[in-house]
């Protein structure tokens, strides 16, 4: 009798410990660097880059159709995705960080991994940061590019890279990082494992900008490795994951974003261009990812999202993609840095083995920038006020629970700071050209006689052929107004008003548009 007492009390806090394990998924986020919403055969019909492993995701579980980015460029994306909060409301008003560039989050920020870590996940990072961090000098003190675009930190020399690296991944919530600190086309080409580079850096390489590199450091093998660390952690978590504690995997890609370096394995592979063959090696990354939750039984207990940070860059020869038949963009107008749709609509598709049902589409208005909130549904826990103020959660569209519209609002950024807001179907654009680099580019256009804004209905004409501005004072009016309001109040949810960071001027001054002058 008490034998079987003690069996059964065994099999009760068993299962105890296995429902308050299976309300506590493990996460992962895959966030691809530069792949376009037409670059996923699951989103695009007429695709001709294979994606087998992305559309198994998008086929076992949920595709949103309407998912942005909170920018058009990389930096800003991350720093939303990973705060829950617009990256305009920071000092970052357009551009991107550099390589050498200080913190754009500060170490008081609560972030998705911060938050998860507080509820017993254990968090890593691989891949790249581009969120900034505070690099050692040698004779002291921490390097600074002086400015957020790209263009580079000079002293990178001076940089001490055997000394511990501050303001990374690892003090915003991370346990683990390994990785580069930007793009791979920014220095320094080193290896970072968690605060300390795997390598000095004594030679200079230029993988299109040049700068300081560790001797082994080679691009081309950037993507295998970063796939070979995550293959290696979900297995190093495997065991405790399945006895109680879960975990959150950031995985941001550098690919295939420039350099374009397919290994070669798939070197010619897609038959169109090496943009398009490494875009296909991207799709064996997510494969090898997805094999790995098999392999170590993890699949069952995991919610996997995978995303990209903008749409496509021009650097993919967009007019050899569209001369094969493939339009990155998909339906789209515009790309990477635009504000059109093409530069920050972006595939989000996503798995989740017994809550999100197989094979279902959503048209749901979302952003990346709402995964903070969802992790929060989904722990059943309030996020604190200064927190996730711009996040919305998905939980009830994952869950097919949504009767209605989650958000109705949504704002977006060119990468010279243009805004840009939904209300629902519609779309208002302060500026009269791309806010990017496709046409009518800034500065490379003379607006004389152009209309200031530009309004579309997108339920009509998602490729924003016909502004609607004229004719319509009333709702761009609203819909400025919105915008306004969504800014002042430091915060777009329910809560107390807060600050930004600095001031926010709404609508950017069009720069002088470029004359050539006569030889």
């Amino acid at each position: 009798m008490k034998s079987r007492l003690l069996l059964a009390l065994a099999l009760s806090v068993a299962a105890l410990f296995d429902a308050t394990a299976a309300e506590k998924p493990n996460i992962v986020f895959i966030l691809a660097d530069d792949q376009g919403f037409g670059d996923v055969t699951a989103l695009n019909p007429e695709g001709k880059i294979p994606t087998p492993n992305i559309d198994r995701i998008a086929h076992e579980g949920m595709i949103f159709t309407d998912a942005h980015t909170s920018s058009a460029v990389c930096t800003p994306t991350r720093y939303s995705v990973l705060t829950g909060r617009y990256h305009w409301r920071t000092r970052l008003q357009q551009g991107v960080l550099g390589g050498f560039s200080p913190p754009l989050i500060t170490e008081d920020r609560l972030t998705v991994a911060g938050f998860l870590k507080q509820h017993g996940y254990h968090t890593a990072c691989v891949g790249k940061w581009h969120l900034g961090m505070n690099w050692p000098l040698k004779g002291g003190g921490t390097a600074n590019d002086g400015a957020d675009f790209s263009g580079g930190f000079k002293g990178g020399w001076d940089v001490d890279y055997s000394a511990e690296i501050q303001g990374g991944p690892v003090d915003v919530g991370f346990d683990h990082f390994f990785g580069i600190s930007a793009s791979l086309d920014m220095p320094p080409y080193v290896y970072i494992n968690d605060r300390v580079p795997t390598e000095p850096a004594t030679v200079e390489k230029a993988f299109h900008r040049p700068g300081p590199a560790g001797k082994s450091f080679e691009a081309v093998n950037v993507l295998p490795d970063l796939t070979a660390e995550v293959v290696r952690y979900l297995g190093e978590r495997a065991e405790p994951a399945k006895k109680g504690d879960p975990f959150f995997l950031y995985f941001p890609l550098n690919a295939p974003h420039t350099p374009i370096v397919p290994t070669d394995e798939f070197k010619g592979k897609s038959g169109i261009n090496l943009y398009a063959d490494f875009t296909m090696q991207v799709d064996s990354t997510v494969g090898q990812v997805l094999a790995a939750l098999d392999d170590n039984g993890l699949a069952e207990n995991t919610l996997v999202i995978f995303t990209t940070d903008n749409g496509c860059s021009p650097s993919a020869k967009i007019p050899e993609l569209l001369a094969a038949g493939h339009n990155p963009s998909y339906i789209y107008r515009g790309h990477k840095a635009d504000i059109f749709e093409g530069g920050h609509r972006v595939p989000f598709v996503v798995r989740w083995p017994g809550k999100v049902k197989p094979g279902t589409k959503t048209d749901q208005l979302v952003g990346q920038i709402d995964l903070m909130a969802t992790c929060a549904d989904i722990l059943d826990d309030r996020l604190p006020e200064t927190a996730g103020e711009d996040s919305v959660s998905l939980l009830p569209i994952l869950l097919g629970k949504a009767t209605e519209p989650i958000r109705r609002h949504i704002i977006s950024q060119s990468i010279n700071g243009s805004f840009a807001i939904r209300d629902g179907q519609w779309k208002l654009e302060l500026c009269p050209g791309s806010g990017g680099w496709s046409d009518p580019r800034p500065g490379r256009f003379d607006p004389t006689g152009m209309p200031p804004f530009q309004l579309y209905d997108l339920s009509q004409d998602p490729g924003e052929t016909k502004n609607l501005f004229a004719g319509n004072s009333e709702r761009v009016e609203a819909m400025k107004t919105k915008l306004a309001e969504l800014i002042d109040r430091g915060r777009s949810t329910p809560g107390p008003e807060l600050e930004n960071d600095v001031p926010i001027e709404m609508i950017k001054p069009l720069p002088k548009p470029k004359v050539k002058k006569n030889k």
